[in-house]
């Protein structure tokens, strides 16, 4: 088969039919011969795109870490980055950076000082008991707000301490904290004894298994209505005793009588009345060994070779299986993202966005909100009253797209070629202070929460905005010389995905102005409740190919936010794209837009299908499933081209075909 530039068609199977599994003929032969690298879990289309921008900005940072003129922020990312290329300073350094925060975690007696240490190692990037964010008020979202969650585990959701099935990962998660111990026993003097480095570890995993205890389920968590929860500081202080104290407020804010905890939200209340009581009821001296191991956790994958190799044996290849760990360049690229992304993405912008690629997506935005508006205006399921407000936020959305217009002040970020372990500490503050400053300022609704670098893409319930950063505006997703079939079966999707939160389970809670508001008659609920219950049951039933035999399956309550932004996604790409045809005075398969033997809602489908291409390593899968709220890549092609009439049309599918529904099973939402 003939290819175009814009197409990519040489993985496609021809033993496979498309109407058994578009996924795997569009992927196929990719999927039969490719080995996944050694240094990841999961490879695919998304990951070529991020390996291209990794690329990229390592040329940046390499270009500012060789200038010895370099000033400002040029200075700062090429400082961070030469600190962490460091080895030998690294090395030679050992576990002195520890030793002040060891310190104060070794003197803490009481409950009091056990806060107030906790509240500084969270200011400075260990994650404590009880987490925080700054956002917009849920229901009032002209000002922002700090909102506490739970938190205080190291694996990587509470299922692994409760299921069965995880036991043999706890076995290894405490053999890696004694192993942690031993190569740090130097340091650990007065907590940790020699020789007790077992006990210690078997200790923290006691301790951990009671804080999981206390959360909530990924499928609670999603709740928007069951996460608001309003408390004032007196009001948190009665109904979880000793869990915020005035003296970790401060510590965490870096500010003595801070106002920043005046009125909180407390997302996970249940949990944090039990995180209370877990610090009134269990010794200090086991809090303080768990605190020990937060430091070291946290710090590991910046200090020596061997506690580098250790954090990476457990968190890389038992809990992902990827069998060797990333080249230490592209470590030091992810360090200077972190800390300074809008820094490097001013750069990385001015050198790979070109000007033409924003005004085409600007076009295909359009196309796909009056997608969005046409859908909705049709929709016979939905009540007069609900479709004006539905159709009411769909005209205030914000579409964001390639970079910010406003640069972030780094200038009081003070990073130091010898002195990584406080680079991070430091940057660390930096973003705590620059959150905090937020509450009682006026909300700021030109910021970005992803880099232009980024590949991938968000909608912003509190904000009613959708945002598309740069990097991902690049094939297999779009391309300025590609033909509109392909466009709206890549970011046209993408960009419908995005619209579509805005209307998925939980985003359809939020008004137009991104406060928490129920805009639904009854009627409209129930059905609208009924349809996405109908997607879940789908979706529940569904094992992904690496996992095959095994008990493993999606949970679709888990995940009915992104499959049904995935499923309003596509659908309304395909509207957006007979806009297109309309306006270029043809349809979606006359003659006009076949290329390559395809007509181009056969395109469509198949630029959806080479979207998704994906593997991932069978521990990774495992872990994707506890805790991603995204369906795995095949389903996210197939189970959504399953319940769309024009895949059916386009393809000829019928009853016997592997990806055949029954009409009245097909879900159809927005």
């Amino acid at each position: 088969m003939t290819t175009s530039p814009a197409l990519d068609l040489s993985h496609v199977d021809t033993g496979i039919r498309v109407q058994d599994d578009l996924f795997g003929h569009v992927n196929g032969a990719w999927l039969d011969t490719h080995e996944i690298p050694a240094d990841r879990s999961t490879d695919g289309a998304f990951y070529a795109l991020r390996d291209a921008a990794e690329a990229d900005v390592r040329a940046i940072v390499e270009d500012c870490a060789a200038r010895p003129d370099a000033t400002g922020d040029a200075a700062r990312i090429g400082d961070l980055y030469a600190g962490f290329m460091d080895t030998a300073g690294i090395a030679a350094a050992g576990l002195a950076p520890l030793a002040d925060e060891l310190t104060e975690v070794r003197w803490v007696r009481s409950q009091e000082e056990l806060t107030t240490v906790l509240g500084r190692l969270q200011r400075t990037g260990v994650s404590g008991l009880i987490g925080y964010y700054v956002d917009t008020d849920a229901k009032r979202s002209d000002r922002y707000l700090v909102n506490l969650v739970q938190s205080g585990l190291s694996l990587p959701d509470e299922a692994y301490y409760r299921e069965e099935q995880y036991a043999p990962v706890r076995e290894k998660f405490a053999r890696h904290v004694a192993a942690t111990f031993r190569l740090a026993a130097e340091a650990l003097e007065g907590i940790v004894a020699p020789g007790e480095e077992d006990a210690a570890a078997a200790q923290v995993l006691d301790l951990e298994t009671a804080i999981a205890a206390g959360h909530w389920d990924v499928v609670a968590r999603r709740d928007a209505d069951k996460g608001y929860n309003l408390r004032t500081f007196a009001e948190l202080s009665t109904e979880a005793p000793g869990l915020a104290p005035t003296a970790w407020v401060a510590a965490v804010t870096g500010v003595e009588n801070s106002a920043a905890f005046t009125e909180v939200n407390v997302r996970q209340p249940s949990f944090a009345a039990h995180a209370a009581t877990l610090l009134a009821d269990r010794p200090v001296d086991q809090w303080r060994v768990w605190l020990a191991w937060r430091v070291l956790h946290a710090r590991s994958p910046f200090l020596t070779d061997a506690l580098v190799d250790e954090h990476f044996a457990f968190y890389g290849t038992v809990l992902t299986g990827t069998p060797e760990i990333r080249e230490r360049w592209k470590r030091g690229v992810t360090l200077v993202e972190q800390y300074l992304g809008f820094a490097v993405g001013k750069l990385y912008t001015a050198r790979h966005f070109p000007a033409e690629s924003k005004e085409r997506m600007q076009a295909l935005v359009a196309d796909l909100v009056e997608a969005y508006r046409r859908r909705i205006t049709d929709l016979e399921w939905m009540t007069p009253a609900t479709r004006e407000r539905a159709l009411e936020k769909l005209g205030k959305f914000t579409p964001k797209i390639g970079y910010p217009d406003s640069s972030r002040d780094y200038s009081t970020l003070e990073i130091r070629r010898d002195d990584l372990v406080g680079n991070v500490r430091r940057g660390e503050a930096y973003e705590h202070d620059r959150e905090f400053a937020k509450i009682g300022a006026p909300v700021d609704r030109d910021e970005w929460f992803m880099t232009p670098q980024t590949v991938n893409a968000y909608y912003n319930p509190g904000m009613n905005e959708i945002v598309f950063p740069a990097a991902i505006l690049q094939p297999p997703f779009f391309s300025p010389d590609a033909d509109d079939a392909v466009n709206y079966g890549g970011i046209g999707a993408v960009i419908g995905h995005e619209i579509g939160h805005g209307f998925d389970d939980q985003g359809a809670k939020y008004d137009g102005d991104g406060n928490l508001e129920d805009w639904w008659t009854d009627a409209d609920r129930e059905e609208f409740g009924t349809r996405t219950r109908a997607l879940i049951e789908q979706y529940d039933a569904l094992v992904p190919r690496e996992l095959a035999g095994s008990e493993h399956h999606v949970n679709g309550g888990f995940t009915v936010g992104e499959n049904i932004g995935d499923l309003g996604g596509l659908g309304i790409a395909l509207v957006a794209y007979g806009i297109a045809r309309e306006r270029a005075g043809g349809t979606v398969d006359d003659e006009s837009t076949r290329i390559d033997g395809l007509t181009g809602l056969q395109r469509l489908f198949f630029s959806w299908g080479v979207v998704w291409r994906g593997k991932s390593r069978p521990e990774e899968a495992i872990r994707r499933l506890a805790i991603d709220p995204h369906s795995p890549a095949e389903f996210r092609c197939n189970a959504i081209v399953s319940n769309l009439d024009e895949f059916y049309t386009a393809f000829g599918v019928s009853a016997g075909d592997r990806l055949f529904l029954d009409p009245d099973r097909r879900v159809s939402i927005w």
